[in-house]
């Protein structure tokens, strides 16, 4: 008989305070920019002096033409400006290289605060609203979150980008995809990453994955009329839900589920736009 994870999944109902609102590593990135000194320029090293054996490591997509880290930072930046004040979370953003999730033809728009195209008519959601739904997820447990989640489970893999965030804010992620294609290339880009917290699933998202529950939180990027039973089901008491769901007037919002002692409780927050909640594989 297999055994399931080893992480725990009880959460904890004791007396924990908010987090601060900034760390010192996300003061830093939001801090204003002091003008660095010119640098020297470097050496220029004639090609023939290149050293001609390949690398064994994974090589980065095509780079901006400006640092990456440069542009993280005006990310968070916008982010906070934005709304969100998670520090765990803006310093998750600020770590994750989204142009390693975009196709090559996109790179400089990697940052934008836009959804991009990956694939088999699906896209990978804007800077902004992984940030907020992140949020929205340590929010649980009445504002009692103090440091990492627990498990957590993501319905909707993509290219794997919002994986690698959720790995920086909780201590096990598994993430299923129903598409083929999309589970193979989030593997593929998660890959050269090492994130050993991360576990990638292939199958019906529907049904949650039962075998890592209880739950901490799951977050959903596809929508339904409805959230599933079997995501409820798996939920740990204390755990919360984030997922878009169509309302009666057929548009779409961010859904809030809460599992307490008492029951279930829901909120119907802001208006999004993510692709339909499906069942079944392909």
């Amino acid at each position: 008989m297999k055994k399931r994870p080893g992480f725990p999944a009880n959460l904890d109902w004791g007396n924990e305070v908010p987090p601060p609102k900034t760390t010192m590593a996300v003061t830093k990135l939001l801090a204003p920019q002091k003008k660095a000194a010119a640098k020297p320029a470097p050496p220029v090293v004639s090609p023939t002096a290149m050293p001609t054996r390949r690398s064994k490591q994974v090589s980065a997509p095509v780079q901006l033409g400006m640092d990456s880290a440069a542009v993280r930072e005006r990310m968070v930046r916008k982010l906070a400006e934005q709304g969100v004040e998670d520090a765990l979370v803006l310093l998750a953003m600020g770590t994750v290289e989204r142009h390693r999730f975009v196709d090559s033809a996109l790179v400089n728009q990697a940052y934008e605060d836009t959804s991009l195209p990956i694939g088999l008519g699906q896209t990978i959601s804007k800077p902004n609203v992984v940030a907020r739904m992140l949020e929205l997820l340590r929010q649980g447990r009445n504002l009692m979150i103090d440091g990492k989640l627990g498990r957590v489970l993501e319905i909707g893999t993509g290219c794997g980008y919002q994986a690698a965030v959720m790995a920086q804010v909780a201590k096990e992620v598994y993430s299923i995809e129903r598409l083929r294609g999309l589970h193979e290339r989030a593997r593929e880009n998660l890959r050269p990453l090492r994130i050993a917290n991360v576990h990638l699933l292939f199958g019906d998202g529907m049904l949650g994955y039962p075998k890592g529950a209880p739950y901490a939180g799951i977050i959903a990027a596809a929508g339904g009329e409805a959230v599933p039973q079997a995501w409820v089901d798996q939920l740990a008491v204390g755990g919360r839900i984030v997922a878009p769901l169509v309302t009666q007037q057929g548009q779409q919002a961010l859904v809030v589920i809460d599992k307490t002692p008492q029951g279930i409780q829901q909120q119907l927050l802001e208006a999004v736009h993510f692709v339909p909640l499906k069942s079944g594989v392909a």
